[in-house]
């Protein structure tokens, strides 16, 4: 009995010490990664050495830019695809990234069509439709559709962090900082991507730009009317005088607020935009899924007579759908 209660004892003086340890690593972990992700993009880059200029042309390098000079339905695709990319923070242009996806369309044509003569198939005009097809849809099609989540991701953050920013920057203002001391504390101890960002602001003021234009450019990257009632408010108040912290805690009350109002609609459409982003990408992931497992049975169907109408009908379908789910689900609080 002795022995037992012994043995006994030891299994749980050696569990209990797993257990903390185990605990004790995961909380040194935990506390690296938040302090971690508590240091933006811009302050990692000027840590490792990078001049102000630098870092200056690198988080800007992906700014939207303006393209009047292109026809009217090649210059809004083409600037939506760069406001993207700012958003993702890819240190990419849209030419560059139009440029990769075209090349990686042309070797998956080529490997589409020496794999479809593999497997015993004549190259045809279906055939060679199809296989330009699904590497439209691999190669273009399927990196947009990631890159839009993602970008709507880091403008849901950026929108959630701005009143938070407000606070702090009140709160600077009300210790006795200048506009430019708060802006700055501002790139320093907020995350991305709104610590880059006010980094941003912060050097284009430094180079000699207005404060309300700097804020303006920021809020122009982002489509952000949170951002434009912020620099209003910085205008009327430089105009007509008054408690510049009074009113921006006012302004962070009534964004909050609209942001309540907005998650109550969202969570009263969420159905109906999730039946959206399904309708959106479960045709393409099943188009190119399918034809991964069995792609004989759709280069076999590329021969058929009416397989060009069938295929090009259900193409122009899918796109009014497209629009028509995006037009839908785009709400407006």
């Amino acid at each position: 009995m002795l022995e037992a209660l012994l043995k006994l004892m030891v299994l749980l003086a050696i569990f209990a010490s797993v257990f903390i340890v185990a605990q004790l690593g995961l909380n040194r972990l935990w506390q690296r990664t938040a302090h971690t992700q508590a240091v933006n993009k811009r302050l990692k880059m000027i840590k490792t050495g990078a001049s102000r200029e630098q870092v200056f042309a690198e988080l800007r390098k992906n700014e939207p830019g303006d393209y009047d000079h292109l026809p009217w339905f090649i210059a809004r695709p083409v600037a939506s695809l760069q406001r993207t990319l700012m958003a993702v923070g890819l240190p990419v242009t849209a030419p560059q990234l139009f440029f990769a996806s075209a090349v990686a369309f042309v070797l998956l044509v080529a490997l589409l069509l020496f794999m479809s003569g593999q497997l015993g198939f004549a190259i045809s005009i279906g055939i060679i439709f199809l296989c330009g097809a699904i590497a439209a849809c691999v190669a273009f099609v399927v990196p947009l559709l990631v890159l839009t989540a993602i970008a709507h991701r880091r403008r849901k953050k950026i929108e959630e962090q701005f009143p938070v920013a407000l606070d702090v920057f009140v709160r600077a203002l009300r210790a006795g900082h200048p506009i430019a001391s708060a802006i700055d504390l501002l790139t320093r101890e907020l995350e991305d991507p709104i610590g880059s960002e006010f980094g941003i602001v912060a050097d284009e003021i430094a180079y000699g730009a207005e404060l309300t234009d700097a804020l303006d450019a920021m809020a122009d990257r982002w489509n952000l009317d949170d951002i434009r009632m912020f620099v209003v408010s910085l205008s009327v108040q430089s105009e007509t005088g008054g408690n510049l912290a009074e009113i921006l805690q006012n302004l962070a009350d009534v964004i909050r607020e609209r942001a309540s109002l907005y998650m109550k609609v969202r969570a009263l459409s969420s159905e109906g935009r999730m039946t959206g982003w399904m309708l959106t990408a479960l045709p393409i992931v099943a188009f190119v899924g399918m034809f991964s497992v069995n792609p004989e049975f759709y280069l076999a169907t590329a021969d058929e007579p009416m397989f060009l109408f069938g295929f090009i009908t259900l193409g122009i379908l899918y796109t009014i759908g497209f629009i028509w789910i995006r037009k839908l689900i785009d709400l407006k609080v």
